[in-house]
């Protein structure tokens, strides 16, 4: 049973298969019919495989003779449709070179506050976030010991200063006793060293003196510059040791870098426009619309070996803090202007295996033209290759091959024209003379437009023979049929 079932569907399509063969053989069979005015008409035409048209001189009304016979589809030399495109004019105009890169926004300065002394924390002037001046105190350290070391050393300074003092007295004694001749030469020389060594012992204590007010100044810590301080790591009480701890960070935000890489092949671009003084830099937050203007700052004196690219830094004015530490930025940086230049679309540019190329369209038909990309700009190019005025092909260019017939459509994809003639959409067939129009599928049947002439008399007024159309669905023969 289950064998039958199976068999029988391929049965009744093998059935199916005969009897339409055998229908086909007994149509070949029968009597031409003839027309109304005594010429047989045509036989069914046969399975169509390309695309052609055909055209002949129809008959005569009222001659009682048959229709001069079309030619064979596959006499017409077979021709592809004209590919429907885009046209866009080469113009001469001036391009400015834009360098875009992606950048990280970087602090002129940066501080990490560290004591110079080992101390304990005694007070916090500041608090975290809040923007300083250069010379600001913020730090307060325990300076009990510094402030007795300078008491010291400011005694002992006196001490050797009284000496000086006595040393000069001397000194001037034992001149006055070289005169009456009650001392030696010797004596005077003496008193003069004794003179001399304590004014330098003098200086030496005030040397130590100005040694421990620099230690006692590092009791109190300032602010090394302007900016905006960050966490507070330590609190009154805390130990700290001297460049160990960091007590917070400070940061230069105004004015504000903007560090970003550029490939190598730009050098010499960078340079020129540093040396300049000119180059202005625009930056943009991806958040944000608004622009920024800076300068450009500086450029790396080597080129990082292992990416191939240079270091480059842009300063900006951040009065209003748009810009902070660490934030990306998109940078762009006009290296040159190209003047008078051909500029096309980037997009109708070719990347072929010989180079780029574009399509040029002259008479109707596409050429390739080889050009050279000078430099690219967002949507437009650059180029050599080409004159200003031409037609170059933007969209529908894939589909082009050297020598293809185009057909102009505008851009905002409504109907078009052929290059060159005036149409309204598609030719009209001339007067007098039928036109056979047949388009098949590849895969499957399909349903096909054909306008097929009258083979007998035509049965219309004495005038020239109207083509008629009628729709032709191709299931193995074509099949026409037109109305009498």
């Amino acid at each position: 049973m289950y064998r039958v079932q199976r068999i029988l569907p391929w049965t009744g399509l093998v059935t199916a298969m005969l009897l339409l063969g055998g229908c086909e053989k007994i149509q070949s069979l029968l009597p031409e019919r003839s027309s109304p005015g005594g010429a047989p008409t045509e036989k069914p035409a046969a399975p169509a495989q390309t695309t052609a048209t055909t055209a002949g001189p129809a008959a005569p009304a009222g001659s009682g003779g048959p229709a001069a016979p079309a030619g064979p589809a596959g006499s017409a030399t077979p021709a592809g449709p004209p590919v429907s495109v885009t046209l866009v004019t080469a113009k001469t105009r001036s391009l400015p070179v834009l360098l875009e890169a992606t950048g990280t926004v970087v602090p002129v300065a940066s501080v990490d506050v560290r004591p110079q002394v080992s101390s304990v924390v005694t007070q916090v002037h500041v608090r975290e976030g809040q923007f300083v001046r250069a010379g600001e105190l913020l730090f307060t350290l325990d300076s009990r010991s510094d402030e007795a070391n300078v008491a010291k050393m400011r005694a002992q300074m006196a001490k050797d200063e009284a000496a000086l003092a006595d040393a000069k007295r001397q000194f001037a004694r034992s001149r006055e006793l070289l005169e009456k001749n009650f001392v030696s030469q010797g004596a005077v020389d003496t008193n003069q060293a004794l003179v001399n060594a304590q004014t330098a012992a003098v200086g030496a204590d005030r040397a130590a003196v100005d040694a421990a007010l620099v230690t006692l100044d590092f009791a109190r810590v300032r602010a090394p510059s302007t900016g905006r301080l960050g966490a507070i790591a330590v609190f009154p009480g805390s130990a700290v040791q001297a460049n160990q701890t960091s007590l917070v960070t400070l940061t230069q935000l105004d004015p504000i870098n903007v560090s970003f890489n550029v490939p190598q092949r730009y050098l010499g671009d960078l340079l020129q426009a540093l040396n300049s003084g000119a180059a202005k830099v625009n930056a943009s937050l991806p958040d944000s619309p608004a622009k920024l203007v800076g300068r450009l700052q500086f450029v790396d004196n080597a080129v990082d070996a292992a990416s191939g690219t240079i270091k480059v830094k842009a300063r900006f004015e951040n009065r209003e803090s748009r810009l902070w530490p660490g934030a990306f930025a998109t940078v762009s940086l006009t290296l040159r202007t190209l003047e008078d230049a051909i500029v096309i679309p980037l997009a109708s540019i070719i990347q072929s295996a010989r180079g780029p190329i574009v399509y040029v369209v002259d008479g109707g038909k596409a050429a390739s033209r080889p050009v050279t990309v000078i430099a690219a700009q967002g949507d437009d190019a650059a180029v050599t290759g080409l004159k200003a005025g031409e037609r170059i092909v933007l969209d529908g260019r894939q589909n082009l091959r050297p020598g293809s017939a185009v057909v102009e459509r505008s851009r905002d994809g409504g109907p078009g024209r052929a290059n060159g003639a005036p149409a309204t959409g598609s030719a009209a067939a001339p007067t007098g003379a039928a036109s056979t129009s047949v388009s098949t599928s590849a895969s499957g049947p399909a349903s096909v437009p054909a306008s097929v002439p009258a083979s007998g008399p035509a049965a219309n007024p004495p005038s020239a023979a109207t083509p008629t159309s009628a729709p032709a669905t191709q299931s193995g023969p074509a099949s026409a049929k037109a109305s009498p």
